[in-house]
């Protein structure tokens, strides 16, 4: 009897392990969060969050044309899939850059490029191959390419910036300065 026990023990013990959803350490990070097209938020194996902005492509901003169909495609793309990381960069915000691979090697960067939701970053990226990705989306009118002139989100963001202006020097509305001087209190004599 206790043969019987322990074998179908065995047998659930290896179902449940075999069933594991989480891959090896090759896949380390967990997508948790998709903040828009072009950053996520990764788990780590030791349950460490992390903000990743997805290196070498711009997805439109969440505000502009298809930039909820970008964190949308995302989203379906990777949400709660594991994935690695190529790239260990982290820019002004404190955010890993990074390409982001799922466990079947699609590289989630490229796609975004290939199906018409991110242009290729070209300030950051010289690389041919994803510059032949947003060419085809182009010609295909996929995405944001369905659109005849989409602005790409470097110039969205900067329209959106408030311009800088400096004060008016109109002579009639600046006065100069009164000076303020205190009065000082008279010492008081010691009394005898």
């Amino acid at each position: 009897m206790f043969k019987k026990y322990s074998s179908l023990l065995l047998i659930v013990l290896l179902i449940v392990w075999g069933c594991n959803p989480r891959p090896d350490n090759t896949y380390p990070y967990k997508v948790v969060k998709i903040k828009d097209g072009d950053t996520i938020g990764l788990l780590s194996s030791d349950n460490q969050e992390m903000t990743v902005r997805l290196a070498e492509v711009d997805c439109p901003e969440k505000t502009q044309a298809y930039g909820q169909a970008a964190k949308k495609f995302t989203s379906d793309l990777c949400f709660g899939k594991y994935v690695k990381l190529i790239g260990n960069v982290h820019d002004r915000y404190g955010r890993t850059v990074a390409l982001v691979i799922l466990d079947d090697g699609t590289n989630v960067n490229y796609q975004l490029v290939k199906s018409g939701y991110a242009w290729q970053y070209k300030q950051y990226s010289k690389n041919a191959e994803l510059a032949g990705y947003e060419q085809q989306a182009r010609e295909n009118k996929l995405g944001l390419w369905a659109d005849a002139n989409p602005t790409p989100p470097w110039d969205f963001r900067r329209e959106k910036k408030p311009a800088y202006r400096a004060p008016k020097t109109d002579s009639l509305q600046t006065k100069p300065r009164k000076k303020h001087y205190r009065k000082r209190k008279p010492k008081l004599e010691e009394a005898h």
